[in-house]
């Protein structure tokens, strides 16, 4: 994995990880979807498996402003189904790390997310009523989520599938977002370290990225806050539709 000298030497991959470091900040300011492109990014000099083992400790340092941030804004119903979902779809994840490649974990999550957004946009009715938490949906996108956001951190579009018919306020969405991947990504740090032990060098890289990454959480904040409501989920909608595409075609 990449060391602080290295980064030091290679202004390219200090710049990638820059980059990669201020979109998860922007994601745990309430922007969910824009980390799902982090790990691609990386993956222009490096192994997609080493970018999220890599970026993890910066997701964990990120969560904790961005779980103070929205502190008192979040959906507990939601929560207490989603969280035990994440955590065994984390678990499902190692278990099967040997079985599953990326490649269909990329095709599976790209393919429902291409086919939630064109059913919401062209098929939905706009009169329908706002779904309410549900048990059996959240176990199964929850566990989804949770299972591919271990392979690759892309743990938005199932996660979306599932909330964005409930219509809750933003600043809610934000907040539920946030803390359920807060609690996902603790999930995920000892079976990263199984696969890949991180390094005193490697939690030297993460440390001197924070100041970027705690930059986009409050960056992204803002942006929500001032972000009219319509737009903000149409504008979640947009990138979970042009990131599936992203993913879908890749892989193929």
């Amino acid at each position: 994995m990449p060391t602080l000298d290295m980064l030091l030497n290679d202004p390219s991959l200090f710049t990638l990880l820059g980059v990669a470091a201020l979109l998860v900040g922007l994601s745990k300011g309430g922007l969910p979807a824009v980390a799902m492109l982090s790990v691609p990014i990386l993956s222009l000099s490096m192994s997609p498996l080493i970018a999220a083992v890599l970026l993890l400790p910066i997701y964990i340092l990120s969560d904790m402003v961005g779980v103070w941030l929205y502190r008192r804004e979040y959906s507990a119903p939601n929560l207490k189904i989603l969280i035990p979902a994440g955590i065994a779809g984390v678990l499902l994840g190692w278990g099967t790390a040997a079985f599953v490649s990326d490649r269909m974990v990329s095709i599976l999550i790209g393919i429902m997310g291409i086919s939630f957004c064109l059913y919401t946009w062209f098929l939905k009715k706009t009169t329908d009523p706002a779904n309410l938490p549900n048990v059996g949906k959240g176990v199964f996108w929850g566990t989804l989520s949770g299972f591919t956001s271990f392979v690759s951190h892309a743990g938005g579009p199932p996660y979306q599938i599932y909330v964005l018919p409930q219509r809750m306020p933003k600043m809610v969405f934000a907040g539920t977002t946030t803390i359920l991947f807060s609690v996902v990504n603790l999930a995920k740090i000892i079976p990263y370290s199984s696969l890949h032990p991180y390094t005193a060098s490697t939690l030297k890289v993460s440390i001197c990225l924070l100041p970027i990454a705690a930059f986009g959480t409050i960056l992204g904040r803002q942006l929500i806050q001032r972000l009219p409501e319509q737009w903000f989920f149409l504008s979640v909608q947009i990138a979970l539709f042009l990131i599936s595409i992203k993913l879908v075609s890749e892989a193929l």
